[in-house]
């Protein structure tokens, strides 16, 4: 063995990730934590066991916590680390990360914050650098106390909110928020993700409560982490959640259905199989690929899809990475999840959905009802949400595109069922 990092859930320690000689990463339950009938698995695709996971049973988990594409490649260039290198990725990156997880030196002990130092919210001047700086320095990597993560190709920082101000957290304490500026090469896309997001709030979808803000007219988002709990002491608690990558044993580079990744029909019965109420969060994933038809979201993949373990029930997590991105002509609009094989909304016809609802073992009559009802609601609330953010001081011609995107879907989906 080359090197080990500790992995630790709740101030216990889980198991080791290793490093051998030849650049592979294994990992192995502590004996302790195998013994503990209360202990969870840190993943479906890594039950517990005695026997070590080898690299191609451990890589598709915790490389599923890292960045990706052109942010995993800034990381690496701010840090002098090779792209490719997970290993050395999660030992500069792993203090807080999606889930309950830390990732720590096996000879050091993360720190633990007792709510006694120093957060000092950013001023007006520090936010807008902080925007400035994390296209070039995603995660603030390098910088003394820092190590953050989280997946996707998105800019983007964990911090935490005091008093409704934001602020960089300090060593050892669980992130609150997620920080994202605007997309470079998307415009008005904090407008985008924040009246998607809150569509599908507004028609009852369980979704991450999100905020769009400006600072000095500099726009940005702010979302409330699903996977962190404060307790009755007021106390941040860290969640345990894995997205269905993960859970698939899929690598994040094969995310996308076409190149192997979840399809509706293994996330369907991925649920049925982990959820504590398989019956309940399976209609919550039907809405989900319903409402992200509906608001044009063709890139919701595996990754954006996810399991969120709490303390007494496996669920379906609450929404996340909403956008409408058929609004921007360069992006792909064919489906990363084809529903019944289906992309094209010319094509949707009875018949998609009579094989939808063979692929998700749903009722016929159930699923044509279901999506008539998310079609209707879409358009119902859609002008209202564009309205209601529009009159925070944001874009009001691109929310209003948002808006009759997401109504035209949805009345010709209603159409064709």
């Amino acid at each position: 063995m080359k090197s080990a990092l500790s992995i630790w859930w709740d101030g216990k320690t889980v198991g080791r990730l290793t490093l051998d000689e030849h650049g592979d990463m294994g990992f192995s339950y502590d004996a302790a934590w195998l013994a503990d009938p209360e202990a969870r698995p840190i993943s479906c695709s890594l039950p517990k066991r005695g026997a070590p996971f080898n690299r191609r049973e451990t890589r598709p988990f915790f490389a599923g916590l890292l960045p990706e594409e052109s942010v995993r490649q800034e990381v690496a260039r701010v840090l002098g680390l090779s792209e490719r290198n997970d290993f050395a990725l999660l030992k500069a990156l792993g203090g807080d990360i999606a889930g309950a997880l830390t990732l720590w030196p096996e000879d050091e002990t993360p720190p633990v914050y007792d709510g006694a130092g120093t957060r000092e919210p950013l001023g007006d001047n520090a936010l807008i650098d902080l925007l400035d700086t994390l296209p070039k320095r995603p995660f603030l990597a390098g910088r003394a106390g820092m190590r953050l993560s989280l997946a996707g190709a998105q800019t983007k920082l964990p911090v935490v909110v005091i008093d409704d101000q934001i602020a960089l957290p300090q060593p050892g304490e669980p992130t609150t928020h997620i920080l994202k500026p605007p997309l470079r090469h998307y415009p008005a896309s904090t407008e985008n993700e924040a009246f998607v997001m809150q569509l599908a709030g507004a028609i009852g979808l369980d979704v991450a409560p999100v905020i769009p803000r400006k600072t000095k007219d500099r726009p940005y988002l702010l979302i409330k982490r699903y996977d962190r709990h404060v307790d009755e002491h007021g106390r941040v608690q860290r969640l345990h959640q894995e997205d269905f990558c993960q859970a698939l044993a899929i690598t994040p580079e094969r995310k996308y259905a076409a190149e192997g990744g979840p399809t509706f029909k293994t996330s369907f019965a991925l649920l049925n199989k982990a959820a504590s109420q398989p019956a309940v969060e399976i209609l919550k994933l039907l809405d989900a690929a319903l409402f992200n038809l509906v608001a044009g979201n063709a890139d919701a993949h595996g990754k954006n899809f996810s399991l969120l373990y709490r303390p007494n029930a496996v669920a379906f997590a609450p929404l996340y990475d909403l956008m409408c991105t058929v609004a921007y002509p360069e992006i792909d609009k064919t489906l990363a999840m084809k529903i019944a094989g289906v992309s094209d909304l010319k094509e949707f016809v009875p018949r998609t959905w009579q094989k939808f609802a063979v692929d998700t073992s749903i009722g016929l009559p159930f699923l044509r009802r279901r999506v008539k009802e998310i079609c209707q609601a879409a358009r119902d609330h859609a002008d209202h949400v564009a309205h209601s953010i529009a009159d925070q001081g944001f874009d009001t011609e691109a929310l209003t595109r948002y808006a009759i995107i997401a109504r035209g879907r949805a009345e010709t989906i209603a159409a064709s069922v």
